[in-house]
């Protein structure tokens, strides 16, 4: 009977995600298609040149499809995505696929890096800072984790680069080497941006995280029951309070993988890294349309997909959620 309300729970915690999520996708590949397509100048002229005559334009834009009305030019663009055929690019004329092949594991290393760099340090900072709350290390924390979330990523960008690629030449400032060349090779070029990425990932989830423990602390029945048998502050925050926190921290961690997509585009940029961040942005500068709209729907479902895995994570951690979604 548990076990059939277990997965009765999760179930439906899937299903609803999975009805809300499709609506979400839909919506930003008409935005992103519909803004692009309003973009004045046009693809053709934009492609051709400014010195382009009427006659040329023209012919490019029957080339490209491009004279067609808008609603039959995105259900071919919609009805190619679900068929997985992601067409090519107007302006190299290279495979959408073969685009995302090349530029897609760059910005999976470095999203990752990033986050696991921030889960990492959040964690013990946000504890040590609520083992002592007002004390000295506590202050430092609650201070740096507001500047941090005051800095924008290019920003910091510039002074990681400034302290160590310029000052201490401990790191490269920008370039990618792959994997194949070697691991330290590799994340020597990813050590920065990944940094750059975590640092205001970091502050937000450890100033959410220390608020949590030290309410904890100060206030939970569980802790002054704890409290009263003797058991030691340390202990009651190590095992037990860390451990309901984490149901929290879990959720920030998966509020802040939007952002955690959105600085790649930026970073990217900066650190001449060759991913998909890099690619959009050039494909915006370059008016390729069919690039830029696959690139924003892929990360876009990249954000949802990811949310729908902590949500499900969270079902299975804490069983009230089954439960209530069950009953």
């Amino acid at each position: 009977m548990l076990t059939s309300l277990r997965r009765s729970g999760l179930v439906r915690v899937i299903a609803k995600r999975l009805v809300q999520a499709v609506p979400v996708v839909w919506g930003v590949s008409f935005i992103t298609f519909a803004l692009m397509n309003l973009l004045p100048g046009g693809v053709a002229l934009a492609l051709l040149g400014e010195g382009a005559t009427p006659s040329a334009v023209a012919a490019l834009n029957i080339k490209l499809h491009l004279n067609e009305p808008f609603f039959t030019r995105y259900g071919h663009w919609i009805g190619g995505l679900l068929t997985g055929h992601l067409g090519t690019s107007i302006a190299t004329g290279q495979s959408i696929g073969g685009i995302l092949e090349q530029r897609l594991p760059v910005t999976l290393e470095l999203g990752i890096l990033a986050l696991l760099l921030s889960v990492a340090v959040s964690i013990p900072v946000a504890v040590f800072g609520a083992k002592k709350p007002g004390g000295l290390f506590d202050r430092i924390n609650i201070i740096v984790s507001m500047v941090g979330l005051s800095i924008p990523n290019f920003v910091i960008a510039l002074l990681l680069i400034l302290a160590f690629a310029v000052h201490l030449h401990w790191l490269p400032s920008a370039g990618w080497a792959p994997i194949s060349q070697g691991l330290w090779p590799n994340l020597r070029c990813m050590v920065l941006p990944a940094a750059t990425i975590a640092f205001a990932l970091c502050c937000n989830q450890t100033r959410i995280l220390r608020a949590d423990l030290v309410d904890q602390m100060m206030s939970a029945d569980y802790v002054m029951f704890a409290l009263a048998k003797g058991i030691s502050r340390h202990r009651i925050l190590f095992r037990h309070a860390l451990r309901n926190s984490l149901f929290g921290f879990l959720t920030v961690v998966g509020l802040n993988l939007g952002t955690l997509i959105g600085g790649t585009v930026i970073v990217e940029q900066i650190f001449s890294l060759p991913g998909i961040g890099q690619e959009l942005i050039q494909s915006i500068i370059a008016r390729d349309t069919v690039v830029v709209e696959t690139a924003v729907v892929l990360l876009s479902t990249t954000v949802v997909v990811a949310n729908l895995l902590t949500d499900i994570v969270y079902a299975l951690l804490d069983p009230r959620i089954r439960y209530e979604r069950a009953s």
